[in-house]
């Protein structure tokens, strides 16, 4: 092995500490997050800090998760290998590649066009061939596309949108980080029951906002 290889091998080993130590205990959350490596994702100055616990800038304003909170939201999802899951806000496409290996379909949607052409570009790569990437106005969700099992959104909104959680089946869950602030966040589950919807308060989070309405690149 290469000192370059050893180096690298140990980032990784880092890596996986790390999320274990924030509370990822999920095994199967784990070897998808051991098996996607997360450099191809974060291109240019920062691509040298892909393997530490922290968010990082990406294209359009926009930011990739840190690890952590990327595994906590997928282990709180409870994502079986039947399910069908919709992801707004495709973002790098991280969070889509781990679900990819978790679900049996990943639909993901973002407003701009820009990053969903590169997420295509590393899924296409990764040979990743069951995430359907789409340049949509998330906060809508995929009518044409629903029911789903799980549903994960990677911005806040002020509360649990409604067209989201119509789209969610009897028995499905969301995660969604709530909050009328950048500065004020909760990480929600909500699960669908027959008579309604039932609410977990998981963490405290921060994240970019969700928005109506397509980028200007969209």
């Amino acid at each position: 092995m290469s000192d370059e290889a050893d180096e690298i091998a140990e980032r990784k080993m880092q890596f996986l500490f790390a999320l274990r130590s924030k509370g990822v205990t999920d095994a199967r959350v784990l070897t998808a997050m051991e098996k996607i490596d997360r450099g191809p994702f974060i291109r240019g100055y920062f691509s040298e800090r892909a393997y530490e616990d922290m968010p990082l800038p990406i294209a359009c304003g926009q930011t990739i998760s840190q690890p952590s909170v990327v595994g906590l939201m997928t282990q709180a999802l409870r994502v079986s290998n039947r399910d069908k899951v919709l992801e707004v806000g495709t973002g790098s496409g991280y969070q889509a590649a781990i679900l990819s290996l978790l679900a049996r379909r990943v639909y993901t949607v973002d407003r701009h066009k820009r990053l969903v052409q590169d997420a295509t570009e590393i899924f296409n790569t990764l040979d990743l061939t069951n995430i359907i990437a789409l340049t949509a106005d998330g906060s809508f969700g995929l009518p044409d596309q629903a029911p789903f099992d799980r549903i994960i959104v990677t911005a806040a909104a002020e509360d649990p949108p409604g067209p989201l959680l119509a789209q969610l089946k009897i028995g499905g869950i969301m995660v969604v980080p709530v909050g009328q602030s950048d500065a004020v966040q909760r990480l929600i589950r909500v699960t669908r029951t027959e008579s309604g919807f039932d609410y977990d308060e998981l963490r405290p989070v921060r994240f970019v906002p969700l928005v109506e309405g397509l980028g200007r690149d969209g």
